[in-house]
């Protein structure tokens, strides 16, 4: 008897281990509609296409009932979440601390009656500027404008000086709510050189001292605190008046490339729309709820964030302001320990060259290919975790970094990398969702689907438009074979541009369908790429048109290159190239090579700008790159191109125009250097 029970002992071993493994086997999970199909035909117009997750073809302008607007969305918080949590903020060193949604609420109907009481009128018309960082006085502020059926026009100073006078004047601002004593001395230095004759009050989130005050004085300025008006309002309140859905929410200013800034005019529907349809690409898997916590570090100014944190409230979630410094952003990562993580791509590249250049070849590189090999395996089949043997081993590390809890992601505004997104997917062990749009429509016109672990799209059609390809002819890209400008209709696109019928026309044809000026692909599986720019193209001498962001695109996939700029010549035949090298990754890979020094003498090195050139022209021949596409010479430069220098937009797009005139005798130079 005791033999048989010894010998049973493994058998029964062996069947609890089995029990055990099927009880907690990672279950895929389940994709919202079949992911070799994720668009379908609109009936009767097989050139447009919708969300597969749609049943018909009419698309959404709600996720709840009890939202419509994004006055809505607070007053849902405050319910769902029971008044909980809502804003974050922290000192250096110190924990989060919280305003509850009814404390938010009750202080944006305090600004809002003060703004009323000081002649404002609760109207869609009513135009307040917000002039300032990311911090919860900027949600309590918009908030009492959307309490009043008022609207929002955020201002940056990365837009530059120029920009700046030319928004408040379009706008006729009388009254901008400020952070800081800074920004108030631009906007005084505004009026005081008769720039801005409209603005009369300015509004300080922050103490300010008596010679601000008195020098608004002198040109006819109220300069006030944010609690003279919240007390004003609590002496005075009034009911609120809240907005319709129609009614206008924010004019937001694009920065653009060129020319003047353009107001987009973007309804409560448009952002209640937008945001809902990111909740239904999510499904119930992924849904935000009340115990999701975020982090605000993106530009309040730009409607990737607003979309965002619209989502956010309506659903009772908290968000935890950065401290201001990107640099002590992962510190506030760790401290918060956010549950979603709205992101843009240069910011996963950062995380993606760090990680691999912490692990050298051979035997650690090696073993986090293994790592990563075994957690893509897994995401080919919908398998989405961070607690498997990797992780415990390699991935959690990395995680940590982030506050360890990040449950999901959202990447927008530019590109990504599919080497870096896939790598990502894997490392951080949950989905990141890539979308596409521009504020035009709000933020979004695609998403990618929850459980669609393929890199090199950008989804299919939010369920709250739908998309169209049509002929670019001089491009050689037509609708019908899949290709062509990308044009979006639906309840996310905007009104139109303020007091501009004329680029408003340009932007939404007599039919109502937005054109981007991006080119776009249809793949077998109903998801849309993004392979061209309509604009920024260019001829070479021999007549060969040229799309340089698409060339930027591949040759950014280089670990040794932060950043490039493509640079062409109607009188030449051939490219040159502008080339930030990585800071972290140069040093390493010049050590390699058997080269010393700073990052400012590695760069000088003739073999080392040989070595980038040719990694670059390899990744440009594997993405199809024809010979008069690829860059034939290099410049490399040792400092980043920045918002503050003007090279890059706010949304980190490149100025073409300002990196041509800067690098003008760079790219002379290189164009000589060759023809020698």
């Amino acid at each position: 008897m005791s033999i048989f029970l010894a010998a049973s002992v493994p058998v029964l071993v062996l069947i609890a281990t089995v029990i055990y493994w099927m009880r907690d086997k990672p279950k895929p999970i389940k994709p919202l509609c079949d992911l070799s199909k994720q668009s379908v035909q609109i009936k009767n117009n097989g050139a447009v296409r919708r969300s597969a997750v749609l049943e018909d073809d009419e698309v959404i302008s709600h996720f709840y009932d009890d939202v419509k607007t994004l006055y809505d969305a607070f007053q849902r918080g405050l319910r769902v979440s029971g008044n909980g949590p809502c804003l974050g903020y922290r000192k250096p060193n110190q924990p989060y601390q919280w305003l509850s949604y009814k404390q938010v609420i009750d202080r944006a109907e305090y600004l809002g009656s003060g703004l009323l009481h000081r002649g404002c009128k609760p109207s869609p018309d009513q135009y307040i500027g917000i002039f300032a960082q990311n911090r919860p006085e900027w949600i309590i502020s918009e908030l009492a404008c959307y309490t009043y059926s008022m609207s929002v026009i955020p201002l940056y100073d990365t837009l530059g000086a120029d920009a700046m006078v030319y928004i408040i004047n379009r706008a006729e601002l009388a009254i901008v709510i400020c952070d800081n004593m800074n920004k108030a001395k631009v906007l005084l230095g505004n009026c005081e050189a008769k720039k801005t004759p409209c603005l009369s009050t300015i509004i300080m989130m922050d103490p300010f001292d008596d010679a601000l005050k008195e020098r608004g004085t002198k040109c006819n300025v109220d300069v006030l605190t944010l609690k003279e008006v919240e007390d004003l309002g609590r002496e005075n309140l009034q009911k609120p008046i809240p907005p319709k859905p129609d009614d206008l929410s924010i004019v937001c200013f694009t920065s653009g490339t060129t020319g003047d800034p353009k107001g987009a005019m973007l309804t409560h529907g448009n952002i209640v729309a937008n945001s809902a349809a990111c909740f239904r690409m999510m499904g119930s898997t992924f849904s935000i709820n009340v115990d999701d916590i975020s982090i605000s570090y993106l530009p309040l100014a730009h409607m990737f964030e607003r979309v965002v944190q619209a989502a956010l409230y309506c659903s009772g979630s908290r968000v935890g302001f950065f401290q201001g410094n990107i640099q002590s952003l992962l510190d506030d990562m760790k401290t918060l320990q956010p549950t979603f993580f709205p992101v843009v791509p240069r910011l996963l590249t950062r995380v993606y060259d760090k990680v691999q250049s912490s692990f050298p070849p051979p035997f650690k590189r090696g073993l986090l290919n293994v790592a990563l090999r075994s957690k893509q395996a897994e995401l080919s089949r919908g398998i989405i975790r961070n607690d498997s043997f990797w992780d415990k081993l390699i991935f959690n590390k990395i995680q940590a970094t982030m506050g360890g809890r990040v449950r999901m992601m959202v990447t927008g505004a530019a590109p990504i990398s599919p080497a870096v997104l896939t790598f990502l997917r894997a490392a951080l062990g949950c989905p990141i969702f890539e979308a596409y749009g521009q504020t035009e429509c709000t933020a979004g016109a695609t998403f990618s689907m929850a459980g669609d672990s393929s890199a090199g799209h950008v989804g299919p059609p939010l369920p709250c438009n739908i998309v169209k390809l049509v002929d670019v002819e001089d491009m050689n890209y037509f609708a019908a074979k899949g290709e062509g400008e990308v044009c979006i209709k639906g309840t996310n696109v905007f009104k139109g541009y303020l007091k501009d019928p004329e680029k408003t026309a340009e932007a939404i044809d007599s039919d109502g369908w937005l054109h981007t000026g991006d080119v776009g692909k249809w793949l077998p599986n109903g998801t849309l790429k993004i392979i061209d720019r309509k604009k920024n193209i260019f001829k070479l001498a021999q007549g060969e048109y040229i799309a340089p962001e698409r060339i930027e695109n591949i040759y950014i996939q280089s670990g040794l290159v932060a950043q490039v700029f493509v640079a062409g010549d109607s009188l030449q035949s051939y490219l040159v190239g502008i080339v930030v090298p990585d800071p972290e990754v140069l040093p390493k890979f010049a050590a390699g090579k058997g080269f010393e020094g700073s990052y400012e003498e590695l760069c000088q090195i003739p073999e080392i700008k040989k070595a980038i050139l040719e990694d670059m022209v390899k990744l440009g021949k594997e993405a199809g790159l024809k010979s008069f596409e690829q860059v034939k010479e290099l410049y490399l430069h040792t400092h980043m191109f920045t918002i503050e220098n003007g090279l890059l937009t706010p949304t980190m797009k490149a100025k073409r125009s300002e990196l041509s005139k800067f690098f003008k005798k760079q790219i002379d130079w290189l164009y000589e250097k060759t023809q020698e």
